[in-house]
């Protein structure tokens, strides 16, 4: 009983909040998306697990590197591939279409956003389902590439390793000599996945207009991040300057912990489905009246 009463205070507590703010810019993290199948980054306490991430500047200057890439990948890649939007998705979608929310930055690349029908998004760190050539600029769907690999290394598809975030996988090093890498079919150029690599910068366009997102609203709202990697955490600051006030739902601890008007320790899939219901938004219209928490199934 007394757990049931805690998760209806921070439904009610987040639904206030969202109430208050209807221009809410929401930002979110890969703690969003564990519960669709996909690893994130980091611990509760915000430690990153296992090694560094490629970075961007060595991907595109050592073929090595990019052996390693692909093949990790091709084996990684599937278990992303058919991950499924899970209820804090599709909850979220429901806050945009019932007019609760202003806009979604988020900083994953899984597209599960868009497939659970979110359309006020910008995807801060690119989209793993596109892959781009760095000789003809030529872009190609992700699984398109994933033929091009399973065909020209057939003895990796019984491999197995354990999953890693972003479609990545813990390949034996061994695995990895001799794989033949995609290319681009019209240039023969070096096919990369069309994503923020850790070391590159966030393009200037998609910047200005997360910026300007971040202007626009009278809130922020943080789930499922721990706000450790900067361009997360540049709206928490801006937030603050601007005097607008910061909600987070996370499970532990975030660089922004000291900032927030609101910190609720709950699973997103768990607790953003009822602060939609509480607050209407699988109706067609938003509701005027005032919160009301005996709606809370």
């Amino acid at each position: 009983m007394a757990e049931h009463d805690f998760l209806l205070r921070q439904v009610t507590d987040l639904a206030r909040f969202i109430e208050r703010h209807p221009r809410t810019l929401v930002l979110t993290g890969a703690g969003l998306s564990t519960a669709s199948g996909i690893p994130d980054y980091r611990d509760r306490d915000g430690v990153r697990r296992g090694r560094l991430p490629i970075q961007g500047p060595e991907f595109r200057r050592d073929r090595a590197i990019q052996r390693r890439y692909w093949a990790r990948s091709m084996v990684g890649w599937p278990l992303l591939a058919r991950a499924a939007p899970n209820a804090g998705h599709r909850a979220l979608a429901a806050l945009e279409a019932g007019g609760r929310l202003g806009f979604i930055l988020t900083q994953n690349v899984d597209g599960l956003h868009q497939q659970a029908g979110s359309h006020a998004l910008l995807e801060l760190h690119g989209n793993i389902h596109h892959v781009a050539c760095l000789g003809c600029g030529a872009r190609f769907p992700r699984a398109f590439v994933q033929t091009q690999l399973e065909f020209a290394n057939p003895a990796l598809l019984q491999a197995m390793a354990a999953p890693l975030p972003d479609g990545d996988a813990a390949l034996d090093p061994d695995a990895v000599t001799g794989v033949e890498i995609p290319a681009c079919v019209h240039c023969g150029g070096v096919l990369m996945p069309d994503v923020v690599f850790f070391g590159d910068n966030v393009p200037s366009a998609r910047t200005a207009c997360a910026l300007a997102q971040m202007e626009a609203a009278d809130a922020l709202l943080v789930v499922g991040s721990s706000l450790m990697v900067y361009s997360g955490f540049r709206f928490c600051r801006l937030a603050q300057a601007a005097g607008k006030p910061i909600a987070a739902v996370n499970l532990g601890r975030t660089r922004a912990d000291e900032m927030l008007a609101l910190k609720l320790e709950a699973s997103a899939e768990q607790l953003l489905p009822q602060v939609a219901r509480l607050l209407g938004a699988d109706r067609p219209a938003p509701l005027s009246d005032p919160i009301d928490h005996r709606g809370i199934m």
